[in-house]
């Protein structure tokens, strides 16, 4: 037979089936009371209660921080001033009158221009050094791939442009890429794209090649 404790106790009961949850406190024989007028008598659980003068005084404290607490993560009364809408510019213009182009220049956003072929060319006339062949033992031609990287390079650095396509490359290279021309140098650049050195760039009916950032570093992996 179970002990019934004494003093103050707490009887809990929960229902997930009904959404159901009584948590009642008090001495045990009036929560006895109180679970037979309800119809909870041998249902649930009961536990007693910490009963010395310290223990209650700390329950009170926890209760009196807590309390603090919900206080000062409450959102402030004051949020300042409400908004002035008289304060903030009214912009208008007919439909369709916006230049984003001049916009942007005023912004000092310039838009990359397409670079001529032949100011690469020149480019890589102005070289210091010229360029050494490229170290993997399958490329079909280094130098000529050395010297495609530097027509990349420059396109990159001093046009801002990704990639260019076939017939560009073929005239900034002035023969430099092993006298390849039309049909011939498109294989060989797709070769370099199948090895990872060469992204494909699809625009309309032309196709254009740029660089890989590896490979244009100089950092482009051996293939095996």
């Amino acid at each position: 037979m179970a002990v019934r404790p004494k003093g103050p106790v707490r009887y809990r009961f929960r229902s997930d089936s009904e959404d159901v949850s009584v948590v009642i406190e008090g001495d045990s024989e009036w929560v006895s009371q109180q679970l037979i007028l309800i119809g909870l008598k041998g249902v649930g659980w009961t536990m007693p209660l910490a009963t010395t003068t310290s223990e209650v005084q700390r329950g009170r404290e926890r209760t009196f921080i807590e309390e603090e607490e919900e206080v000062q993560i409450s959102p402030p009364k004051d949020m300042g001033p409400p908004p002035d809408p008289s304060r903030i510019p009214t912009v208008r213009r007919q439909i369709g009158s916006l230049n984003l182009q001049e916009e942007l220049e005023a912004l000092g956003v310039e838009q990359p221009s397409r670079p001529d072929p032949l100011e690469i060319a020149e480019a890589l006339e102005d070289l210091e050094e010229q360029p050494q062949p490229v170290q993997d033992p399958l490329s079909s031609d280094p130098m000529a791939e050395a010297w495609l990287r530097e027509i990349m390079r420059v396109t990159v650095r001093d046009f801002g442009v990704t990639g260019l396509s076939v017939e560009a490359i073929e005239k900034a290279a002035q023969g430099r890429l092993g006298g390849r021309e039309d049909l011939e140098l498109e294989v060989w650049l797709d070769v370099l794209f199948r090895h990872g050195k060469l992204v494909k760039i699809h625009g309309g009916h032309k196709v254009g090649y740029g660089p890989s950032p590896s490979w244009l570093a100089g950092k482009a992996k051996t293939h095996l």
